[in-house]
């Protein structure tokens, strides 16, 4: 198993950042790049991964009393995450995503992991401030 972790402030409340982490119509626009979910019947979604052309089909669940977005695979156990919204003030939050492969052979490389949760941080914070 390979797990990953990121944190980040951000300026914002707490609320702010959720809306936007939490929006599934949202969601295309602080992923990484080459993924793109499609909503069917919540929480199911379809993951569709440009690198490989497959569609992968995955859980969204935003909840809104915790501040908190799970997801996963749906169909077996080889992937999840979370990402977790605390506040520090009115107007700062503290932002943290995990990601869990669970399946060692199908895990991407750890460097592509950390970049893409750097680089997906980054785009959630330039959301919640335009």
């Amino acid at each position: 198993m390979s797990e990953y972790e990121r944190s980040r402030t951000m300026t914002a409340s707490p609320q702010a950042v959720f809306d936007k982490a939490g929006d599934l119509d949202l969601l295309d626009s602080w992923l990484p790049q080459d993924l793109h979910v499609r909503a069917e019947e919540p929480p199911a979604v379809t993951v569709h991964e440009d690198g490989s052309g497959r569609d992968e089909r995955a859980l969204f669940r935003a909840r809104r009393d915790q501040l908190r977005v799970e997801w996963g695979t749906r169909d077996d156990s080889r992937y999840a995450g979370w990402l977790q919204v605390a506040g520090i003030s009115d107007r700062s939050s503290e932002v943290t995503v995990h990601l869990s492969f669970f399946d060692e052979e199908t895990a991407p490389p750890g460097d592509e992991v950390d970049h893409a949760l750097e680089k997906s941080l980054e785009r959630l914070a330039e959301q919640v401030r335009a």
